[in-house]
């Protein structure tokens, strides 16, 4: 399938499992395992994300997540096949980031946040589709080979602390960053070319839009820069 296909599947996927599962009884099902080694816990405590693991016939895995808050339990959609998640929650404990491995070299975002009925899906496509429609309309995405292959959405370390050991000085749970990495599939005049490499926007919880702080534009450059032969 290609990439564009697959990404239209996920996001139609995405907005009907969260709209079919925000009326369900929120509960695995039995054939679903918790492993405990891998819940999560909001920084003011009142939530728990839980993983739960299904094994085929075959040894093959589906993973499904699960966030307790205060006696509601709601499915963080879309399950996933193969590859457990790692959670990431603001300061303020209103928003959590899933930071989903989809495969070789492949990573997506999905965006969470705290309602009356518990987390939900915060946006109506996966974060990582979002973050590379807006690099697809951004400067910088003219000036190298377009990636076809290898996308990676990676959420930069620094959401509990506000990204201070990056030297910003920004509001508390106001922004999240990301970087976008995507490869050119090797054809008979090249090699496989690694196009972006570690690209960084910032993503506003608050108007729900991505930008490129000034300070960022040293490293961006470094990122889209010809790779040495």
């Amino acid at each position: 399938m290609s990439r564009k296909r697959l990404a239209l599947s996920i996001g139609v996927s995405f907005v009907c499992a969260v709209n079919t599962v925000a009326g369900q009884l929120a509960a695995p099902s039995p054939d679903y395992q918790i492993r405990p080694d891998y819940t999560s816990a909001s920084p003011d405590g009142t939530t728990t994300i839980e993983q739960y693991a299904k094994i085929d016939n075959d040894g093959n895995y589906t993973w499904q997540f699960w966030a307790r808050h205060e006696g509601k339990a709601a499915m963080l959609v879309p399950e996933q096949p193969d590859y457990r998640a790692g959670f990431r929650f603001t300061p303020d404990s209103q928003w959590v980031v899933r930071m989903q491995k989809t495969g070789s070299g492949e990573a997506d975002l999905f965006l969470y946040r705290l309602g009356p009925q518990g987390f939900a899906a915060a946006t109506a496509k996966p974060l990582s589709e979002l973050a590379w429609a807006y690099f697809k309309s951004h400067p910088d995405s003219r000036k190298v080979m377009k990636p076809d292959f290898h996308f990676e959405a990676v959420l930069v370390k620094g959401v509990d602390d506000n990204y201070r050991w990056m030297g910003e000085n920004w509001p508390d749970s106001r922004y999240l960053v990301i970087t976008l990495s995507g490869d050119v599939s090797p054809n008979a005049r090249h090699h496989q070319v690694p196009s972006v490499r570690g690209w960084r926007c910032r993503y506003d919880l608050k108007t729900g839009k991505f930008d490129v702080p000034l300070d960022f534009a040293a490293h961006n450059a470094e990122a889209i820069a010809p790779p040495p032969k």
